[in-house]
């Protein structure tokens, strides 16, 4: 209320109720009053009507229409005031006699396909009311009632229009009435209300600017003047108020005088003190200068060993190896991987103190993301005897859209230190679906252990930077104590909670939500179950939780498990067979080998699952008895992977490289490191027919001047002349003015993209190099030419390589000069060839649909992108199934380019190519089918 002043106060509290009070009364005695001359007007009409329908009776059942009419001419003359017009019906609502001409005698009428009622009705209109009374033979009524019809009763019925004007005048005047009475009233008030401001706000307000001059300092100010009752009191208090600030103010002039002088003293010593505060200043930003220095410097330093480390791991992992080998060069992968990603924690950690770390939104498999941090921790807890499980709600949507590094980070985390800390026993990991809103989940990540256990005192510091339960974990277990902190701020700027409950020697469960979104994107090409749906499997685990967890990811596949904590000493026949060994004993070779014998005498197809401790002995028993041999835990795609595929292998696959021919294209790579420069070579050497290689920025120019280069690709940090001192020099040649060159770089520093960008250089690359985003920056700045094989497009660029990593994850398939794959048809329909036909069909079937909208965008032109993303989603996930791999490959290439944002005009050579390539698919099916019907007939 303090917004309103008390002149507007006492004019609302006066004119209020009365305006209130008197619309109420003046609508209440309106409406009563309109209503009551309607009343009076159909009593009116009711009087002269039912006489007449009484007095009709004979000329109607005597056929007498001059006696009718007089007597309605007379009581129209009568009442001619309001009577418009007198009418009387027949039986068959015939005009029988009127006492005046009606334009539309219809208006007057009962409705002719309902009988007459026998009691009168009304009906009223804008300016007129209609009264209708039936005309009943009262002789008929000493008749025997039986012997009538209410048909024969009726002889007729009386209709009369009278004339509502006048009536409609009076009420309008009854309704100007009560609002000029209305006006009238807040007039009186008003005048009232003026008076009480004259007499009550103009003293109050002359008070009010006295205090207001008293406020300003004019202490000598008193307000005169005669006032009455309150009013005086608060005159002579505010007066004494005044007298009293004069008496004080002389006083506090005096001690301001005398704290002016002791301050002319304290400002020369602040003014020493600043002097010294500027000096640390300047030092302070000197040392977070060199921080940030630092922090660049040494990320670069250690990201680019790492990138050797990790490259040439990927190429090694391309060649023919072990299974033992190729387990190694997995684990050395992500090991690295894992540990550049501590590197980034380092630098997480001064970003989110700063708040400046960024997350990303980017579309990933959740089931795989979690797979990862698992069999990257197998490992240690493994090491230690402890049996580690994975639990995720399948309800969870496959696909979701967040950031999976900082996810991954998190629950490494977690999972690292519940291994730390933990001796014998589980750690159990269990993701759940909390809520879902349309395309936005939540989901509760939990951690339980059975480790020491934490008490009440301890879980207040575990969330404190640099700090740990105790002194004495400290020095057991290691550790900075950063981990948790990390974790909660990443938790946090995810929209979620992280908490645990613990109790000590029994265990701890940490617990985190976090929120994302789901997204129909497709993911790799999922595995196909269908093969092994309703198939009778014996799960053998002694480990409760583990054999839970298997139990649950078989049954929703549709497979039928019965579960035994042993071996049975007679086994069944079953389909499957998996025997999980226990990790927290040895069990001797001698007592597997034995299982392996009695399992054999139920089926071949038989998975060993052992400890990552013991690829040695998953490497034995294959090669020796032809089972399939995991590493626990065993996860949802490798178990699906191995129980579709049913062929134990001994040796793994060798990566098998499709011959391309290369592109010819002149490009030079510069880097000062040997590792990361031979890296780069060998990647781009088996894309492009020359690779020029330099170790120094001066060697870089000097080959610029002397040919020309379709791309360079440049490295920042280098001796006597770093990478953007060469790219401007390089841009200054004659030959390579137009080059683009890009920066390959280790530093991972908020700003460093935009600050090479802005000198000169036209993309930027990090490392570790990835060999995709290599060639799609290679594809974006030196497109394919019509000339060049169509075999190079192994990877489509985005439209943004900036933004590759938000790109979607879809598989895009070497384009084969073959149209239809029977084999890949019949694998990926597990050896059966009806479905693989029928699969086939189906593809067939749907085909017209595409090519029928493939025509609609060519020929008239398409505004929906959203339904063309649907339709060639649809068509991809059919291909998949098929064994029609460049059909596949175009609608992969389609659907990534419009949900990169392509438009539909961007598209229309591949739409050209997807019609060339539907039509080369029918006819091939067409012979296709047509030989499998003649070789099965």
């Amino acid at each position: 209320m303090t917004r309103y002043g008390l002149r507007a106060r006492v004019i609302t509290l006066t004119l209020a109720p009365t305006l209130i009070i008197g619309l109420l009364l003046s609508a209440f005695f309106s409406y009563n009053r309109y209503h009551d001359l309607e009343s009076q007007v159909l009593n009116a009409g009711s009087s002269i009507i039912e006489p007449l329908a009484i007095a009709s009776e004979q000329g109607l059942v005597n056929q007498n229409r001059e006696s009718v009419r007089r007597l309605i001419s007379y009581a129209h003359r009568k009442n001619s005031k309001f009577v418009r017009s007198i009418a009387v019906f027949d039986a068959s609502h015939e005009l029988f006699v009127t006492s005046n001409f009606h334009p539309n005698f219809d208006t007057l009428t009962f409705p002719k396909d309902k009988p007459i009622p026998f009691l009168s009705s009304s009906e009223f209109g804008d300016n007129t009311l209609i009264l209708r009374a039936p005309v009943i033979a009262e002789s008929q009524l000493a008749t025997d009632a039986r012997e009538l019809t209410p048909t024969s009763q009726m002889l007729g019925y009386v209709a009369i229009e009278l004339d509502l004007s006048s009536l409609r005048l009076q009420q309008y005047q009854e309704v100007f009435s009560a609002i000029l009475v209305l006006v009238l009233g807040l007039i009186l008030s008003g005048i009232f209300a003026y008076r009480l401001m004259y007499d009550v706000t103009r003293p109050i307000s002359h008070m009010k600017n006295m205090v207001d001059r008293i406020r300003r300092g004019h202490l000598d100010v008193r307000i005169e003047g005669k006032m009455h009752g309150e009013l005086d009191s608060l005159k002579n208090g505010i007066n004494a108020m005044a007298v009293s600030l004069s008496e004080y103010h002389v006083e506090m002039q005096h001690s301001i005088d005398q704290a002016t002088s002791d301050l002319r003293e304290t400002l020369e010593q602040l003014e020493i003190q600043n002097v010294e505060l500027d000096i640390a200043k300047k030092r302070a930003q000197e040392a977070a200068r060199v921080k940030s220095e630092f922090l660049a410097n040494m990320s670069h330093e250690l990201r680019t060993p790492l990138n050797g480390v990790i490259g040439f791991t990927r190429q090694m992992l391309k060649t023919q190896l072990t299974n033992s080998q190729t387990d190694y060069l997995q684990t050395i992968e992500k090991s690295a991987n894992n540990l550049l990603n501590i590197i980034n924690d380092i630098l997480d950690f001064s970003k989110l103190e700063a708040g400046k770390l960024a997350l990303e939104n980017i579309p990933f498999e959740f089931q795989d993301s979690l797979d990862e941090v698992v069999a990257l921790q197998a490992t240690s807890a493994h090491e230690k005897g402890l049996e580690l499980t994975l639990k995720v709600d399948p309800k969870i949507p496959s696909g979701l859209v967040g950031d999976p590094l900082r996810i991954q980070q998190i629950l490494t985390n977690l999972v690292g230190n519940s291994i730390k800390f933990t001796e014998r026993g589980n750690i159990d990991i269990s993701v759940e679906l909390k809520s879902s809103k349309e395309d936005r989940v939540e989901l509760q990540f939990m951690v339980r252990d059975t480790g020491i256990g934490i008490s009440e005192r301890q879980q207040a510091q575990l969330f404190q930077a640099f700090s740990q339960a105790d002194a004495s974990i400290s020095r057991r277990y290691g550790g900075t104590g950063l981990g948790l902190v990390i974790t909660q701020k990443l938790v946090g700027q995810m929209g979620g909670d992280i908490s645990l409950t613990s109790r000590l020697h029994q265990g701890s469960t940490f617990w985190f939500t976090v929120k994302l979104s789901s997204t129909d994107i497709p993911m790799l090409d999922p595995i196909d179950p269908a093969v092994i749906h309703n198939k009778r499997l014996l799960l053998v685990e002694p480990n409760m939780q583990a054999a839970s967890v298997l139990q649950q990811t078989l049954t929703n596949e549709g497979v039928m498990v019965t579960y035994r904590s042993t071996l049975p000493e007679r086994v069944e026949s079953f389909d499957y067979i998996i025997v999980c060994l226990p990790t927290n004993e040895e069990v001797p070779l001698a007592v597997i080998e034995e299982w392996i014998t009695r399992c054999k005498q139920s089926t071949s197809n038989i998975i060993i699952g052992t400890a990552s401790t013991q690829l040695a002995l998953s490497d034995y028993l294959m090669q020796t008895h032809q089972v399939q041999c995991l590493t626990k835990p065993l996860s949802r795609k490798k178990l699906l992977q191995s129980l579709v595929d049913k062929q134990p292998a001994q040796l793994a696959p060798a990566v098998e490289v499709i011959s391309t021919e290369k592109r010819s294209l002149n490009v030079m790579a510069v880097d000062d490191n040997p590792a990361n420069l031979k890296l780069i070579t060998a990647l781009l050497s088996e894309r492009v027919e020359t690779v020029v290689s330099c170790t120094r920025g001066q060697a870089a120019v000097q080959k610029a001047q002397e040919q020309h280069f379709d791309i360079v690709f440049m490295d920042i940090q280098m001796p006597q002349m770093d990478g953007v001192t060469a790219c401007k020099l390089i841009k200054e040649t004659q030959q390579n003015a137009a080059t683009p060159v890009v920066a390959v770089t280790a530093h991972a520093m908020s700003g460093e993209r935009d600050r090479l960008l802005s000198e000169g250089m036209d993309d930027y690359l990090t490392k570790p190099i990835d060999e995709t985003m290599l060639l799609q920056v290679l594809n974006k700045w030196v497109p394919v030419r019509p000339a060049e094989p169509e075999a190079c497009l192994d990877f489509v660029a985005p439209t943004d390589v900036s933004a590759a990593a938000e790109a979607t994850p879809i598989v895009v398939e070497k384009p084969t000069s073959q149209v239809i794959d029977w084999n890949a048809a019949l694998k990926q329909a597990a050896n059966k060839e009806d479905l693989a036909i029928d699969m086939l069909q189906m593809l067939v079937d749907f085909i017209p649909e595409v090519g029928e909208l493939a025509d609609n965008i060519l020929d008239n032109g398409f505004d929906d992108v959203d339904q063309v993303i649907h339709l060639i989603h649809k068509l991809h996930g059919s291909c998949s199934y098929c064994g029609v791999p460049r059909l596949k490959s175009i609608c992969a290439t389609i659907e990534k380019a419009l949900r990169a944002g392509d438009s539909l005009e961007d598209i229309e050579p591949e739409l050209f190519e997807l019609q060339d390539e539907m039509e080369k698919v029918l006819k091939s099916s067409e012979l296709y089918l047509k030989g499998k019907e003649e070789s099965g007939s």
